[in-house]
């Protein structure tokens, strides 16, 4: 970590990020972004503002900038990655039912992640964002499936550049209490409640929120496709197994839009849904992925295998 050290700017023009970066080049783009935003970078003695452009003979003092050996995902060998694809580029893993894809610090080393880099060292420095080691979206806790991690960072710049621009098509299977006759498309625009202090997203068009509150809340628009493939009935309860592909990225989508749509996940108590005694998670599961490949420019389509629960 750099702490409590200062240079003076000799360049005119350049931005302060661009500038920080020159000067401790073992430091990152996000990590100076993170320090400017949190007051941690001073210009002439103030808080410095984002985006600025230095004229030159600027004294900089860095308080606290994190390098990029600071906050990276430990190895942990007792969690082993369930492999479903492989090759010099990326991985594609199956992830269990109640287990993180990333921690939350360097401290935690219970989740998907901390098992990758113990297998995959290289993995460990990769990404945009600290903590990720690679990995190019995450999934719920509570879900099930596939989670896809570079192995270098053009790879990783690559496939993140696909998943921006939504060309990336994830398909989930999701088991819904009652019988679903027939498929469709969901619409919405999603918001975090903002009365909660954990994590649920309702309509933002269609709540109980005032218009001061609504004001305050970003809205993030939800595509979703679903169409029925199976059903089945336990203990006298019908349940219908989607097929479900998301076009858009938003958090809790999939569980959001379908509940609002009157078809809860089992057991996804969040939304709605029944709670069924001795079961770990809800029923859904990231099935597929379509996409590029990083290298070869190929279409490639990487599957797992069907949740216990999908079998009937």
């Amino acid at each position: 970590m750099i702490e409590n050290t200062e240079f003076i700017n000799t360049k005119s023009g350049v931005r302060l990020d661009a500038a920080l970066l020159s000067q401790y080049p073992t430091s990152t783009r996000a990590f100076i972004r993170d320090a400017i935003k949190d007051g941690n970078i001073l210009l002439n003695g103030r808080v410095a503002p984002k985006g600025i452009k230095l004229k030159g003979s600027e004294t900089i003092t860095v308080t606290k900038l994190l390098e990029s050996n600071d906050n990276l995902v430990k190895p942990n060998s007792s969690i082993r990655p369930r492999i479903v694809f492989e090759d010099n580029a990326l991985l594609a893993l199956d992830k269990p039912c109640a287990l993180p894809v990333q921690p939350l610090s360097c401290n935690e080393t219970e989740t998907l992640m901390n098992g990758v880099v113990a297998r995959y060292p290289e993995c460990t420095p990769l990404g945009d964002r600290p903590l990720m080691a690679g990995a190019l979206h995450r999934i719920d806790a509570d879900t099930s499936g596939l989670v896809l991690v570079a192995r270098s960072q053009e790879a990783f710049d690559n496939l993140r550049a696909q998943f921006s621009a939504q060309s990336v098509r994830k398909t989930y299977l999701a088991l819904v209490e009652g019988a679903v006759a027939v498929g469709g498309t969901l619409e919405n625009d999603l918001i975090h409640d903002p009365s909660l202090n954990f994590c649920k997203m309702i309509d933002y068009h269609n709540n109980r929120l005032c218009e001061a509150e609504k004001a305050k809340t970003r809205p993030l628009h939800a595509v979703t496709q679903f169409k029925p493939i199976g059903r089945t009935c336990v203990e006298n309860e019908e349940r219908t197994l989607l097929e479900v592909t998301i076009y858009t990225g938003v958090t809790h989508q999939i569980r959001a839009q379908l509940a609002m749509a009157g078809m809860h996940i089992i057991n996804d108590r969040l939304y709605g849904a029944f709670a069924i005694e001795n079961q770990i998670g809800h029923c859904l599961h990231a099935y597929s992925a379509k996409f590029n490949h990083p290298i070869t420019g190929e279409e490639t389509i990487i599957q797992t295998a069907y949740p216990s629960w999908a079998n009937f």
